[in-house]
């Protein structure tokens, strides 16, 4: 029997001397592991820094391609002789997540790839950026989001009237309410989705997280879009529905646009509050956790 448990050890059948940690011990094992620091309220210093206006650009451009895509692909299903005829709602679905998952592998490291005020908002009260950055990317994704729209009309201006411009308002059917709530339960879901997806120690803690995390970001924007397009036509982006209206510049888009900024603002700002301290639990504790 002896000779037998001394050749289990040396092959390795008792290499794990303990049962691996489950639950929340799971997520306290992280030893060397630090939550990094605030950010400031006030950063004056960046605005002299070339890496924050780089940032503000790339947001920009970021911005301009997903509307410019997006609406686009709106603007193809709303041409065709019948939805069969075309990519349908779950394509313009596809379009939108699936720019998202690519423009947020291009930006991330250099903006963060938020593309959407109420992302920046929700990062905003998590302390992960200053009010100074949060401000010019807001500034920067509505500029871009305008000028995506632009180009879209640009190329077909008779259909772009025709089919609303693709601009978010609630639709016939569901009361402004309705929409409000559609808005604020799909903007939790992404503004959820980012900050589990770019949680500081889960990526020490899982290597693959950060290769992974433009993925499950995409994917939270095609399902919310699959689910209220019905609704609203789905915004849980400010700079997208504020790019629409303002180039589409009919009642029909303005009448409803404070939805499209209140229910975005307030489901952001849901996600941080439960992230932060529900599921982190920031708040108590204190040093290295």
């Amino acid at each position: 029997m002896a000779e037998n448990k001394e050749e289990d050890v040396r092959l390795g059948a008792n290499k794990f001397t303990e049962a691996q940690p489950l639950g929340t011990a799971a997520q306290t094992d992280l030893k060397d592991y630090s939550e990094p620091p605030p950010a400031p309220l006030f950063e004056p210093g960046e605005l002299k820094s070339w890496s924050f206006y780089r940032a503000g650009i790339a947001e920009f451009v970021a911005t301009f391609l997903f509307l410019y895509i997006s609406i686009l692909t709106v603007m193809g299903v709303n041409r065709a002789k019948n939805k069969c005829a075309s990519v349908g709602i779950q394509g313009i679905a596809w379009a939108f997540g699936g720019m998202i998952f690519a423009l947020v592998y291009c930006t991330a490291g250099i903006s963060g790839g938020h593309i959407n005020p109420a992302v920046t908002f929700g990062l905003f009260l998590a302390r992960k950026l200053s009010l100074t950055r949060a401000v010019f990317y807001m500034v920067m994704q509505c500029l871009g989001a305008t000028c995506g729209a632009g180009v879209v009309k640009g190329f077909m201006v008779g259909p772009y009237q025709r089919f609303k411009g693709g601009s978010n308002f609630v639709q016939h059917g569901y009361t402004r309410g309705d929409g409000l709530g559609a808005e604020i339960i799909g903007t939790f879901v992404l503004v959820y989705t980012v900050f589990s997806a770019t949680d500081a120690k889960r990526n020490a803690r899982d290597s693959h997280v950060p290769l992974l995390a433009p993925l499950p970001i995409g994917f939270a924007v095609f399902l919310v879009h699959l689910a209220t397009i019905p609704i609203t036509g789905t915004g849980i982006n400010p700079a997208r529905s504020l790019g629409a209206a303002i180039i589409f510049n009919r009642d029909l888009a303005w009448d409803d646009q404070w939805i499209f900024w209140v229910g975005p603002f307030i489901g952001a700002a849901l996600a941080a509050v439960y992230h932060q301290i529900i599921i982190r639990a920031i708040p108590f504790k204190s040093g290295r956790v």
